[in-house]
């Protein structure tokens, strides 16, 4: 019983001293918008998603700050989903993540069960808090998605989703 209750203790110990980026906020600009009506429920639907703490649209230029509820998983592909089923585009999606306790391996790091890979971190010092662009199709115009991810080979897709980001 003693050896189960160490083992325990272990695992525990070893799991919560793994860091993972934390995702504060993003910026999310929406294509198609142009009623209150629209808006109003696409922003109902953002704010109903589980790592999701606030939503503040700005209807002037059709961008939602999304804040994110500390120490949950981020998943994006569910925030195009919420765009995509209320017949909008995304435009662009920039999230802003602390780097502070995040070590990169091999320009990748992780968040949940999802990888994210640097493409252009080459001399660009990675701390503190970042603003990257997530460069997969359907998050970013077609040439900028072409740009990034045309160099970039990942073995990761395999086993994990892996999302590009850009500095």
């Amino acid at each position: 019983m003693k050896l189960k209750s160490f083992c325990l203790l272990i695992v525990s110990l070893i799991s919560s001293a793994v860091v993972h980026a934390q995702f504060m906020q993003a910026r999310l600009q929406v294509a198609g918008l142009n009623c209150a009506l629209c808006a109003k429920t696409t922003e109902r639907e953002l704010r109903a998603l589980p790592f999701v703490s606030d939503v503040k649209p700005d209807l002037m230029h059709n961008i939602y700050i999304i804040t994110f509820k500390p120490g949950q998983p981020v998943n994006f592909d569910q925030i195009g989903q919420v765009v995509r089923s209320e017949n909008f585009f995304i435009n662009f999606l920039k999230a802003t993540i602390n780097f502070d306790e995040v070590k990169l391996n091999d320009d990748a790091f992780a968040n949940g069960a999802n990888t994210y890979r640097l493409v252009n971190p080459a001399g660009k010092p990675i701390s503190g808090q970042l603003e990257l662009t997530l460069v997969d199709k359907g998050f970013a115009p077609r040439s900028v998605s072409k740009k990034y991810l045309g160099t970039v080979a990942d073995d990761l897709a395999q086993t994990r989703r892996v999302y590009h980001l850009a500095i």
